[in-house]
């Protein structure tokens, strides 16, 4: 296929200099009746394709033309039989997955560390989770991925699930051997759905881990937002035909969809697309290179490490992706956090993530050698001002076990419930989520019986300032917990 092409981009451009006469939304038309300072900053061209699905520019829901065409050059990008663009981010392809193979009480096996859409589908399905515990790095503090063995006895156990979700790469760029595993699930004639929200690259280089749909899984959902180019919110959803029916991905995408598509973040997808297939690989390669510079350079700071490949070599760590940048900052005596901020206030530099003991920086194609040595100057005053501590604890992870689940998401979201005080919850049934974000992982979910061993987790992570999210009560004080019915004797 001719990847120079740009479907939709092409007839969005078209049409924007026919300079058609407007009687249909967006009520700014063409910018006219907008904001004059939001106008001026974004710019003319911008507010041109911000357009709706009129016929001559194909209709997301039911594409028959332009649209159409620009999925299909993505699906032979990306090596899919189908290809779904989500102007719903990653977090609606995700859903999609789900809620395509699951009904009311099915099981499906994910790993503990999902992002919370996986836990969002679950509620809206019905569905009932079946965890398995991805490996714990004692020595980062960090989850890896799940590994084959763990995945052999949730299906033996459990041979009715309906499907599999494995994160490919996880949120630190780690792989476990994904081809593995998707063949194990096969065997079983299960589908296996793939978070590939932080992998877009991985489709272009074979510098990189293989993706998902090289690895023959049967979905994946893919933000090519986050390293490929395309502006935020803008996702594909890549499929294998088969063992899913694409007819049902398409019904449920479009019920999960804004029947006003942005055709600006639809245009960002089509011309990313031809980016990525066109220079992809030259792109990753640059990637890599100043990732690879800027790891063995903060490797020479004293106080700092940035794992490679020295890390691979287990069942759960197979493979990884070099362009993430997890950076250990325990031996200075501070938290993840705290260099989070640091860097924030001192050198206007954001960085992805923070935990209790790392930082996260993502090198992506937008980088270059200046981007990086002001990361590296950055990291070097940080050392200077914290300098290496004589002493330092040693890394303490109890993360609790994953939590007994009482009750469904689903029944436990929906019930009727109470508040109380969150330090003295435990024994109760929660009612809602709670989870660090980022990554957005949970540490528990509606229907699962609240530890004391969760309670002392949480209030360590609040204390140090770490983004715990989710409950209505923003301060964590109070929680949402099932209504107990008091005995009758």
């Amino acid at each position: 296929m001719d990847h120079n092409r740009t479907p939709l981009f092409s007839a969005l451009r078209r049409h924007a200099e026919n300079n058609p006469l407007q009687f249909h939304i967006p009520g700014h038309k063409k910018g006219a009746g907008t904001d004059s300072e939001f106008r001026s900053f974004i710019g003319d061209n911008a507010l041109s394709i911000d357009l709706i699905n009129i016929a001559p520019l194909d209709d997301l829901h039911q594409p028959t033309g332009v649209i159409e065409e620009s999925q299909k050059l993505a699906a032979d990008a990306f090596g899919a039989d189908y290809t779904f663009f989500s102007v719903q981010g990653t977090s609606g392809a995700i859903m999609t997955m789900i809620l395509s193979v699951c009904a009311p009480g099915d099981k499906i096996i994910v790993p503990r560390n999902v992002h919370k859409s996986v836990m969002s589908a679950i509620i809206f399905a019905g569905a009932r989770p079946v965890f398995i515990s991805p490996a714990r790095d004692g020595n980062l503090g960090i989850d890896h991925g799940i590994t084959t063995r763990s995945v052999r006895r949730a299906l033996e156990r459990h041979p009715d699930a309906k499907a599999v979700l494995v994160i490919n790469p996880t949120y630190f760029g780690i792989c476990a051997n994904l081809k593995e595993i998707v063949d194990l699930v096969h065997s079983y004639d299960i589908p296996v759905l793939v978070d590939e929200a932080h992998g877009v690259l991985i489709h272009f280089s074979d510098r990189l881990p293989m993706s998902a749909m090289q690895a023959g899984a049967d979905m994946a959902a893919t933000s090519v937002h986050k390293l490929g180019g395309s502006m935020t919110q803008s996702s594909v959803l890549n499929l294998k035909a088969g063992r899913v029916n694409p007819q049902r991905v398409q019904t449920i995408i479009s019920m999960l969809t804004t029947t006003s598509t942005s055709y600006i973040l639809l245009a960002s997808l089509d011309t990313s697309r031809r980016n990525l297939a066109v220079n992809g690989q030259a792109m990753a390669e640059k990637a890599i290179a100043l990732a690879e510079h800027a790891r063995e350079a903060i490797n020479a700071i004293p106080g700092l490490y940035c794992f490679g490949k020295e890390i691979l070599g287990g069942e759960a760590t197979f493979d990884y992706d070099p362009t993430k940048l997890t950076i250990h900052v325990r031996h200075l005596g501070i938290t993840g956090y705290e260099a989070e901020n640091w860097l924030r206030d001192t050198f206007n530099l954001e960085v992805e993530l923070s935990d209790m003991y790392n930082i996260l920086c993502l090198i992506t194609p937008g980088d270059s050698e200046d981007t990086v040595g002001q990361l590296l100057g950055a990291l070097r005053a940080m050392v200077e001002r914290y300098p290496q501590v004589d002493e330092v604890q040693e890394l303490v992870v109890k993360i609790p076990e994953i939590p007994q689940l009482s009750l469904t998401p689903r029944e436990a979201f929906y019930g009727e419930t109470e508040v109380l005080p969150f330090k003295e919850s435990a024994g109760r049934i929660i009612a809602e989520f709670i989870y660090v974000y980022p990554p957005g992982i949970p540490i528990l979910l509606p229907g699962e019986v609240i530890s004391q061993s969760n309670i002392d987790y949480i209030v360590d992570h609040v204390e140090v300032g770490l983004p715990v999210k989710g409950p209505e009560d923003r301060s964590i004080q109070f929680v949402k917990v099932i209504v107990e019915e008091t005995a009758i004797f």
